[in-house]
């Protein structure tokens, strides 16, 4: 009788985190305030140096988001619902510059030669952190 009890307790708690998981997870665009806080949107661009990036992060159904310098650059593409932070993005450059016209294909992590969709890249929106008043 014990086991039985004890085996139904951890079953309990296994069912009781994701349910605790799912109650903390945070939508695409609660999840891209959060990065966002304590910067301003300045003035949007139509392209960005690829080359400069040393960030990229997908925001699920959101948004694609550069970190080149100090600045986030956010580009809210067409067909975001298409955006899964799970996915690979492949991107083709026809110059030395990233820009709104170009897309962005996606590939299965789990699967890399599995094709998933593509984005379609829109003005970049760039963010930079506010100074601080001393």
């Amino acid at each position: 009788m014990r086991k039985i009890v004890a085996a139904l307790a951890v079953a309990a708690s296994l069912l009781a985190v994701p349910a605790a998981q799912a109650r903390d997870e945070l939508t695409g665009e609660q999840r891209l305030a959060k990065m966002l806080e304590g910067r301003e949107a300045g003035k949007p661009v139509n392209c960005i140096p690829l080359s400069q990036a040393t960030g990229t992060t997908v925001i699920d159904k959101t948004a694609i988001v550069y970190r080149i310098g100090r600045t986030l650059y956010v580009n809210r593409p067409s067909n975001a619902e298409a955006l899964d932070n799970d996915d690979i993005l492949v991107t083709r450059l026809w110059g030395s510059q990233l820009c709104s016209v170009d897309t962005v294909h996606l590939h299965d992590r789990s699967m890399p030669s599995m094709w998933s969709g593509f984005v379609g890249l829109r003005e970049f929106v760039p963010y930079k952190k506010v100074a601080s008043a001393k």
